[in-house]
């Protein structure tokens, strides 16, 4: 047996036992070292440190701590009552206020797990007082919550451009705005759909004008930090690693003196979280850089490349078979390494048959994404269904019309690049 089918064959195994996906990864090389190839086993730890060891690495536990910092400090009330504002009144109007503020606070986190944890459970408790179901309102969550890698400031994005030097870290966070824009919209259609059909109300609209502005108002601080980030990475004023240090101090301002919410006696605690949660995701890239580099020595990413070529694909029959490969790859193993090992392999092929680099990232990272919200290992459905006490069946139930919607934004966005390259273009972005 060859030493990539014990790596992977061992892999889904240790998946399948409930092995966290690091340790899985982990656990798979190590089987591989030991029955397939005469190298040491030092061979995992090497791997698994040269694949943290990056400089633009560093950003991601700066933008994870900005984010507990912005939460630490009332931000989730504040993108709340800023959303409720202009649609709550409207029928379906708290699944409409759930989904915009879940995007709102998407250009702050980052991830679309701390998305449905934070703001996305107190809209479940809300939307669940108010009348509507709670498997519902569990399944809005989580479908809209796939937005948040999309929109800047993104994780996957920055792990992406680390795989593929043809793209830049900006030039992904840019072309990430419509695409999770269209999701927004994907997620508010369904909402209309479903709320006419079952009769959600809206909330009465009692707030004056003045009390808009306020609120308003309020929230400015806290939407001005995706463009703070992105403004000043294309003035040239940072690097990427640069902007996610600066998203910590002008998270720390806002909170504490700006919005006065955040307690000094709070920062253990958010300092604590933060480092838990980055450990959590260096080590998942660590093992997938180790994962990654035992196939790259049997030399699977070149057969699988050169059959590939073979076939003749057109960049359409490319993408689409791309697609459909993605979304059952997805169904079992997280973004992170998935991007780890499926970009190194994928992007040189569609860089050959002419696809525009950031038109391919966005697919790349739409359909890992979505294998959150699919079973049977979608993480995103296992938090969801946790944090709203509603049991994993009913709320895959529920899902079905959001998964449809999501599948019309991919075909489209598979369909018309111009979707994800004309904003980088147009902000000049390489």
């Amino acid at each position: 047996m060859s030493l990539s089918a014990i790596l992977l064959l061992s892999g889904c195994g240790f998946l399948a036992l409930g092995l966290p996906v690091a340790f899985a990864l982990g656990a798979a090389v190590l089987a591989a070292l030991l029955l397939g190839a005469d190298y040491p086993l030092f061979v995992l730890l090497k791997q698994t440190y040269e694949g943290i060891d990056s400089f633009p690495l560093m950003a991601v536990p700066f933008f994870i701590l900005a984010a507990e910092l912005m939460s630490g400090g009332s931000l989730t009330e504040v993108l709340l009552r800023f959303a409720a504002q202009f649609v709550g009144h409207r029928r379906g109007g708290l699944g409409y206020t759930n989904v915009v503020s879940l995007t709102f606070f998407s250009g702050i986190s980052g991830s679309a797990l701390a998305d449905a944890a934070g703001p996305g459970s107190m809209m479940i408790r809300m939307m669940d007082k108010a009348g509507y179901d709670r498997a519902y309102a569990a399944a809005l969550t989580a479908a809209t919550a796939i937005v948040g890698p999309i929109i800047p400031p993104s994780i996957i994005m920055i792990i992406y451009a680390l795989q593929d030097e043809s793209v830049s870290v900006g030039a992904l966070f840019v072309a990430g705005f419509v695409p999770g824009i269209l999701i927004a919209a994907g997620m508010c259609a369904v909402n209309w759909w479903i709320s006419t059909r079952r009769n959600y109300r809206g909330e009465p609209d009692t707030a004056t004008w003045r009390d808009k502005l306020t609120v308003s108002w309020k929230a400015l601080p806290a939407l001005m930090l995706p463009v703070l980030i992105l403004g000043g990475m294309r003035a040239g004023w940072f690097t990427p690693t640069e902007a996610s240090v600066v998203a910590v101090f002008y998270a720390l301002v806002c909170g504490k003196w700006v919005y006065r919410t955040l307690q000094w006696s709070a920062l253990p605690d958010i300092l604590s979280r933060s480092a838990l949660l980055t450990a959590s995701v260096l080590l998942i890239i660590g093992t997938s850089n180790a994962f990654a580099w035992v196939l790259t020595v049997d030399g699977l990413p070149l057969k699988l490349a050169e059959w590939m070529t073979q076939q003749q694909f057109s960049p359409l029959g490319f993408l689409l078979a791309v697609n459909v490969f993605l979304l059952l790859f997805g169904i079992f193993i997280e973004p992170l390494p998935g991007v780890m090992v499926l970009v190194p392999i994928l992007a040189p092929v569609a860089a050959k048959l002419g696809i525009e680099p950031i038109h391919f990232a966005m697919i790349v990272i739409y359909n890992l994404t979505l294998g959150m919200i699919t079973p049977p290992v979608g993480g995103l459905l296992f938090v969801t269904s946790n944090v709203s006490k509603v049991p994993l069946a009913r709320l895959t139930r529920e899902l079905k019309p959001f998964l449809v919607a999501h599948g019309l934004i991919l075909v489209l966005l598979t369909l018309v690049p111009a979707l994800s390259t004309w904003a980088p273009r147009a902000l000049g972005f390489k």
